[in-house]
């Protein structure tokens, strides 16, 4: 299941069903013909950035703006964590209460977004916390074999 975000206001839910009746030829590396329930569309994939799941689209020589979230990047919005990249970074928090298995960055160490800060053990499996933007990590507030509540400051920034 997907949520699927057009030019920052249309949104819409994606899944196998969602796709029952498409039908999509390859015509070119990132250019396609759909068919969909009787109707023909020229798509074009004119720009992808697979990491922030956004592309922009040209379907019939109209632009599109495309964002998709995933269940976990919809989690990361309940929890109040998706606009991180977007703020300011101060605290970086546990997202959930679990044992802190690994720590990957030091006081002083300069991070960039996407880069792993540490492991967060949380209902037995392992979460990689990764950096929510480009920074400098100014204190780490855990330690290795520590337990965390979901709230608990990790970093500051």
């Amino acid at each position: 299941m997907l949520k699927i975000t057009v030019n920052q206001h249309h949104a819409f839910e994606f899944d196998e069903k969602s796709a029952e009746g498409l039908d999509a030829v390859e015509l070119r590396p990132g250019a396609f013909h759909v068919l969909r329930d009787g109707v023909s569309y020229n798509a074009e994939v004119v720009k992808s950035d697979a990491a922030e799941k956004t592309f922009s689209v040209k379907i019939n020589g109209r632009l599109y703006e495309v964002k998709a979230q995933d269940r976990f990047d919809l989690l990361l919005h309940q929890l109040g964590m998706s606009n991180a990249n977007s703020q300011r970074l101060k605290d970086l928090k546990a997202p959930m209460p679990g044992l802190i298995l690994d720590i990957k960055v030091t006081d002083g160490q300069t991070v960039q977004k996407g880069d792993p800060l540490l492991i967060l053990e949380a209902m037995k499996m392992e979460n990689v916390i990764k950096a929510p933007a480009d920074g400098t990590v100014k204190t780490v507030k855990v330690r290795k074999g520590e337990s965390v509540e979901k709230g608990h400051v990790l970093l500051v920034f």
